[in-house]
């Protein structure tokens, strides 16, 4: 458990101070907009499509270091995956943040279990998720309250 934190830590700090998918994508099909008024968190996410399959997925905004990284390694996992594919690891993801965490995720998402402790800080590591499922949905903005 011990391992899990220390990589939980490192893992967030990397991508919340050099996030890799910061940006706006150039040529996007879906946008969408997200904000966690309890703590300040806003974000933009853009997403690029080829048919059903997700080829881009960029975030942009102001965020806690949770909610930084949360998006940047959503946009990492979801390129490449089809639209229902990314609400199904949003479901998952979800579930490991805020539920029991038995859903399967991505293994490089599983460093989220944590924030189960810590539950004012679901809507920090989930507005991305949430943003990114309305723009696909076609919903401009999205808030966790």
């Amino acid at each position: 458990m011990a391992d899990l934190r220390e990589l939980y830590l490192e893992m967030v700090t990397d991508h919340a101070k050099h996030p890799r998918n910061r940006g706006k994508v150039e040529s996007y099909d879906s946008i969408g907009t997200g904000n966690n008024p309890l703590c300040g968190d806003k974000i933009v996410v853009t997403v690029s499509l080829d048919g059903d399959t997700i080829t881009d997925v960029k975030f942009d905004g102001e965020g806690c270091a949770i909610s930084t990284a949360s998006a940047d390694l959503m946009a990492e996992v979801l390129t490449g995956k089809t639209v229902q594919d990314a609400k199904d690891i949003f479901q998952g993801f979800h579930e490991l943040v805020a539920g029991d965490g038995t859903s399967e995720v991505p293994r490089k998402l599983e460093v989220f279990s944590g924030v189960r402790e810590f539950p004012i800080r679901v809507k920090c590591a989930t507005l991305a998720w949430h943003t990114v499922i309305a723009a696909l949905d076609g919903v401009d903005e999205v808030t966790t309250e």
